[in-house]
């Protein structure tokens, strides 16, 4: 069998620009592509990690986490960012953006939401 890897995990907002500054910022990210509704973030040269891309939806709606209620959007997936400084990077992640859910289900991860309402936990080995 050929190479086969996960390259890039795309994301739909209502502003795929608004939402590629965040994690440009938050990440370190480098943008990549750009098109008027698409835009294609990833890590500097040399250095690892999955490129996201994120791409304008006008009739996005943001997922609800945990669900509450028949109907309600879920969430399809989420990204897990690891980091060494949970607590500083959570500050970080905040003042540029994100919002800390209510919802906090271990002590090791924090849940936050992207400007979009993506949910994403910033999460660091425990002890």
């Amino acid at each position: 069998m050929g190479r086969t890897r996960v390259s890039t995990v795309v994301l739909d907002a209502p502003d795929a620009h608004e939402l590629a500054g965040f994690y440009v910022r938050l990440l370190a990210y480098e943008i990549r592509s750009e098109e008027p509704d698409w835009v294609l973030i990833g890590p500097p040269p040399g250095t690892e990690g999955v490129s996201l891309a994120l791409q304008t939806e006008p009739a996005y709606v943001p997922p609800v986490w945990p669900t509450r209620a028949p109907g309600d959007q879920q969430m399809m997936l989420h990204l897990d960012i690891e980091v060494d400084d949970l607590e500083g990077e959570t500050a970080r992640a905040v003042s540029e953006g994100a919002t800390l859910h209510e919802h906090q289900p271990q002590d090791d991860v924090r849940v936050l939401l992207d400007p979009a309402g993506h949910p994403f936990c910033l999460w660091t080995e425990a002890g």
